[in-house]
């Protein structure tokens, strides 16, 4: 997880985002649909239709970061508005939503008859690509 400054305001985008989108086309939708600042040092997180995957917008005073995470399996569990607007969370809870327990549960560790623990292999294998 990254860690962001503690005062960080955080904004999630309601609804469901093209993530095909890059930094620009998310800039653009923050400041139209948000009516916010992309550059104001503030947090932007979008999710994509199959919730399986998240899009992080960041300036962080020295330029724009753009952070995405997706899961193999489960999915992101989304807090929604009332209005569909955009939803403000904190930093910390911004960690606990991106380190869920779902996905904890993707990385498992499997013990070899030799119980060699120093080669790890993951139980698990992403099924496709793109």
């Amino acid at each position: 997880m990254i860690a962001f400054p503690a005062g960080t305001r955080v904004w999630i985008a309601g609804g469901v985002t093209d993530m095909r989108c890059g930094m620009n086309s998310l800039a653009l939708k923050i400041q139209q649909g948000l009516g916010r600042d992309p550059h104001g040092g503030e947090i932007f997180c979008f999710r994509g239709r199959k919730a399986d995957m998240v899009k992080l917008l960041w300036f962080d005073g020295v330029g724009v970061s753009l952070y995405a995470k997706r899961l193999e399996a489960g999915k992101f569990v989304w807090p929604s508005s009332t209005t569909g607007e955009a939803v403000a969370i904190s930093a910390a809870q911004l960690g606990y939503l991106l380190d869920d327990e779902e996905d904890q549960k993707t990385v498992q560790w499997t013990v070899f008859p030799t119980n060699d623990w120093r080669n790890p292999r993951w139980t698990q294998r992403p099924k496709k690509k793109g």
